[in-house]
């Protein structure tokens, strides 16, 4: 028979394990108007960024509020010369340091067996103080070594900085990292050196966001293809290392509608989740760990 002590104790580490896992609280959804639909969320310099596909596509800027977000009446098109560049903008890789790079993933055919996907090297300051891609474009990058779209996201592996991205469709899928410096120069990211390492993930990736405090790679995924909500949470280095996500937790929702974007908003207790929805597309995020 087990003493009181050892039952106490294998108790007491049961507890200390579940305590060790990610949960998500969601509270109640809230609708953010005029993005056409929300493709993605990014939090940066204390706003949030959401983007859309409107008219054109586009990104605006959020204050947060205690239960809601509030329109800082700031708003950037992402046009040249008035014609809509990137019309489906599918992430936003900043990290204040490197270059920065919006995805644009556009399906060409009905069966999404057809993508082309686009990764522009933007000069981030000076499209917030304008608002148009007009003379902050500076490189356009096919990306051509994706399966199914892109979704840029910064990532950090072993003191250095990579642009992380997915694949969305039910076949192949992979999240592959590249060289910033490189892919900000390339004309395609098949080029020799782009794509440095690589692992095979879980279907219907959306968008990515990386926890650097807990070396965790959050894939924003559906549970099936356009609909339902799941995140999966992945252990970054051992999924590059092994080649295969090393899943951390899996955490799926009973929201019908198409997750499309999540981010942590300042500080790993509270986050923003985003659909494509027209209404209650916004829903706030408390994280415990």
């Amino acid at each position: 028979m087990k003493s009181t002590f050892t039952v106490l104790l294998a108790g007491l580490f049961l507890t200390a394990m579940r305590s060790e896992q990610p949960a998500m609280t969601f509270r109640t959804p809230f609708t953010t108007d005029s993005l056409g639909a929300c493709q993605g969320a990014a939090f940066i310099d204390g706003k949030a960024f959401l983007y859309g596909d409107r008219e054109v596509g586009m990104i605006r800027l959020y204050d947060l509020t205690a239960d809601g977000l509030a329109y800082t009446n700031r708003e950037i098109k992402l046009t040249e010369k008035g014609q809509d560049i990137i019309n489906h903008p599918t992430g936003i890789a900043w990290n204040g340091k490197g270059p920065t790079f919006i995805g644009n993933s556009i399906r060409l055919n009905p069966e999404g067996t057809k993508w082309r996907a686009v990764i522009y090297s933007v000069d981030w300051k000076r499209l917030l103080k304008t608002g148009t891609l007009d003379g902050n474009l500076l490189n356009t990058i096919d990306d051509d070594a994706c399966i199914q779209g892109t979704r840029p996201e910064y990532v950090r592996y072993r003191n250095k900085w990579y642009v992380a991205t997915a694949d969305y469709g039910n076949n192949g899928n992979e999240v592959r990292l590249m060289d910033p410096e490189k892919l900000h120069k390339a004309k395609k990211t098949s080029e020799t050196g782009v794509v440095v390492k690589k692992f095979t993930c879980t279907p219907f990736v959306q968008n990515l966001h990386w926890i650097p405090e807990k070396g965790i790679l959050v894939l924003i995924q559906n549970q099936i293809e356009g609909r339902r909500w799941r995140f999966t949470l992945v252990d970054l280095a051992k999924s590059i290392e092994t080649g295969k996500q090393q899943v951390v937790r899996v955490i799926d929702t009973d929201d019908a509608d198409e997750l499309e974007g999540f981010t942590l908003a300042g500080n790993l207790n509270r986050g923003i989740a985003v659909s494509s929805a027209r209404r209650n597309n916004v829903r706030f995020v408390d994280l415990t760990w």
